[in-house]
């Protein structure tokens, strides 16, 4: 039987379930998603899953726990917009280091406005990794994606122009080191060649040829089929999401703070993109680490820009069905 709360027309199970589906609208590294839920009568729990963790690009799991922390924060946001605030433990048990999170002792506060819109904004949020329009970016609007990182624990810096053209030296050099290293190409090649799976970056979605950019995006390995005008994106400003620490907490929380950020932007009108390659390899690590006078670790760089109005939004990656990343065994069965 589900358990039926005082005040709301909604089981918490119901809830609890909602918010894994809608948080499987989450941007991951590769569209890996490597998240699974597990519903439970009054708490939800989060889990990696090592099966979809990009071993060669992220041995340490990085991107992996980002990329869950980034599913977590939609979840959070999904239970508040039906009225839900959970406690938020994370890495709750040293034993299972798979377990990332689990959200319990849930109270019903009344539906957040604030959230009811993010969770719109999630399911329209894209990646658009085409040059932006010339209009920059307002101040106001950087700001509001800057304090909603910053919310969530972590730094968001906004570079300036010499600290961009380093990052841009740094981006080139993190992209020929993967393009001489042949595990990193095959994995690359192997989630850039399976959306028909649920999972991976389909044509669709990535360049049918270099854009013009200050600082590169990743070399996919192939063309897409995405058209890229003649545009250029010397009006876009670019940032670094950066911590105190540098564990897998740290790195879970960066992923929060990236959907946060994500999801006012996209609230804003604000094309926002992820490089990941600069933080994938050691050494460029270490040069961002630099770039930031050593503050803190950077997690992630990010490209904020307006959308070119002239170009329609890309397609949205796939997504695995909810029952696929979803368990709701423990909540089948009263009986059990």
């Amino acid at each position: 039987m589900s358990h039926q709360t005082p005040g709301t027309d909604r089981s918490l199970v119901d809830a609890l379930t909602e918010a894994a589906a809608t948080a499987g609208h989450a941007p991951s590294v590769h569209n890996t998603q490597p998240w699974r839920w597990q519903v439970r009568p009054d708490s939800l729990d989060l889990h990696a899953v090592a099966d979809r963790q990009l071993t060669a690009t992220d041995p340490q799991g990085r991107l992996l726990a980002l990329s869950c922390g980034a599913a977590l924060h939609h979840a959070r946001v999904a239970l508040a917009a039906e009225g839900w605030t959970p406690v938020v433990d994370r890495l709750p048990d040293p034993d299972r280091p798979d377990l990332l999170a689990r959200l319990t002792a849930l109270r019903h506060d009344g539906a957040d406005p604030a959230a009811m819109r993010a969770v719109q904004c999630m399911r329209i949020r894209h990646t658009d990794r085409r040059p932006v329009s010339e209009d920059p970016v307002p101040d106001a609007a950087v700001e509001e994606i800057v304090q909603a990182a910053t919310a969530e624990g972590v730094h968001l810096h906004v570079l300036d122009r010499d600290q961009v053209l380093a990052l841009a030296a740094t981006a080139s050099h993190a992209d020929t080191v993967e393009a001489e290293d042949p595990q990193l190409r095959e994995e690359l090649a192997y989630w850039t060649s399976r959306a028909d799976t649920g999972t991976g970056l389909p044509p669709e979605v990535l360049p049918e040829q270099t854009p013009q950019t200050t600082v590169p995006g990743r070399d996919f390995g192939r063309p897409g089929t995405l058209p890229v005008g003649p545009g250029h994106d010397r009006a876009a400003r670019y940032g670094v999401l950066y911590g105190d620490e540098d564990e897998p907490v740290d790195w879970l929380r960066a992923g929060e703070a990236l959907s946060a950020a994500w999801l006012t932007a996209t609230r804003l009108g604000v094309s926002l993109v992820p490089l990941s390659g600069v933080v994938e390899m050691p050494g460029t690590r270490q040069t961002l680490r630099q770039l930031l006078a050593d503050l803190g670790y950077p997690y992630l760089a990010l490209r904020m820009g307006l959308a070119d109005p002239e170009h329609a939004g890309p397609p949205h990656t796939p997504r695995l069905p909810a029952t696929q990343t979803v368990d709701t065994s423990a909540v089948r069965d009263p009986q059990r």
